[in-house]
């Protein structure tokens, strides 16, 4: 088991965010019809009611790059002045190159490093501790552009009912750099656990098992996952980074104004939540209208909650996650408002 773990008051925030869904949705009933299951089942098991896919021959970069500009319009930055993109995926568009490349190019940000986090869905927040730490060491007064994406649709199992009733495609952004003392990051933690790598992977299309006509056949191109250690791991893993994330800030449990969790399962997160003595208003639910989007999880919540109205300046926001690998982690910001307000990727849903 490996560990790292950075706190500080150093004024490096989220100074813009935006978000990307795809314009397809696909209901429980169509879902349901695949993996032999009713509709009210998907939803009295894990509270998702519809999620999004991309059209075919949409990539994981095309759906960053839309959310990535979003986000820089909300910062009111340039893209070419963002120095660093780091892109959270488990998803790639190709085994390489780095789908960030990808991304550093669609948006012309051409003074930019770019590369790759894969840490499943805690992606984002292993995104933001890699940005955070080069801003603090080397990158004073320069912009960094955190992204998660994921495009599940591609890699799921139409009958299997564990993994195709919640994970789908999304994309979300954060636009990192100064903020005013005493906001930002206060506290910023990643933990990884590589024995329980087998309980959520694809297993084809690797050195393990490249690409062949038995790895097809076998489907070993999809999302295997065992639900109920990954239920397990979640259930220990949420109140364990909720209280070691209060502890290294130094505050209590009671400080938080708003928590933006990875959205796993909806039913599972509020139901941890209230366990936790965190009221119901505190905590931002998107899952039950994206489903699971990985390492675009918090990013998307996060733009929708601050696009609502529920993020003050001040507020106390804990971001914590939880993903393959297995991999954990959290990051606790003091909240300073963007440049811009952004858009709620919901309001595209409702069609608004």
């Amino acid at each position: 088991m490996t560990r790292a773990d950075v706190s500080s008051r150093v004024g490096t925030g989220i100074v813009g965010l935006g978000a990307y869904l795809p314009e397809t949705v696909r209901g429980n009933s169509e879902v349901a019809a695949g993996a032999g299951v009713t509709a009210d089942w998907i939803e009295q098991r894990t509270g998702v009611l519809e999620r999004r896919a991309a059209r075919p021959g949409q990539a994981a970069s095309d759906l960053a790059a839309q959310a990535a500009l979003r986000a820089l319009s909300s910062a009111g930055v340039e893209p070419e002045q963002v120095a660093m993109v780091v892109l959270g995926t488990s998803t790639l568009d190709e085994l390489g190159p780095a789908t960030a490349c990808r991304v550093q190019h669609l948006i012309n940000a051409t003074n930019a490093v770019a590369f790759d986090v894969n840490a499943a869905c805690s992606g984002f927040v292993f995104g933001m501790q890699t940005a955070h730490d080069w801003l603090t060491q080397r990158g004073r007064g320069r912009y960094a552009l955190v992204i998660g994406v994921e495009l599940y649709s591609k890699f799921l199992d139409p009958a299997d009912r564990g993994t195709a009733v919640l994970f789908a495609d999304g994309a979300g952004a954060a636009v990192v750099g100064e903020v005013p003392s005493e906001r930002g990051v206060l506290h910023l933690a990643t933990g990884s656990d590589g024995s329980q790598a087998d309980q959520v992977l694809i297993p084809g299309g690797g050195s393990r098992l490249p690409a062949s006509d038995e790895s097809l056949t076998s489907g070993a191109h999809t999302i295997h996952m065992n639900g109920r250690a990954v239920r397990d791991f979640i259930t220990t893993a949420f109140p364990r980074v909720l209280e070691e994330s209060c502890r290294a800030a130094g505050i209590d449990r009671s400080d938080l104004d708003v928590i933006v969790p990875h959205q796993p399962n909806p039913l599972l997160l509020s139901h941890l939540a209230e366990q936790a003595g965190i009221p119901a208003e505190k905590t931002v639910i998107t899952g039950d209208r994206v489903g699971n989007v990985g390492a675009a999880s918090i990013p998307v919540a996060l733009t929708h909650a601050v696009a609502e109205g529920r993020v003050g300046d001040g507020d106390h926001v804990l971001l914590p996650t939880f993903g393959a690998g297995v991999t954990w982690g959290a990051c606790l910001l003091r909240w300073s408002p963007p440049f811009r307000q952004p858009r709620s990727p919901l309001d595209e849903i409702r069609g608004e």
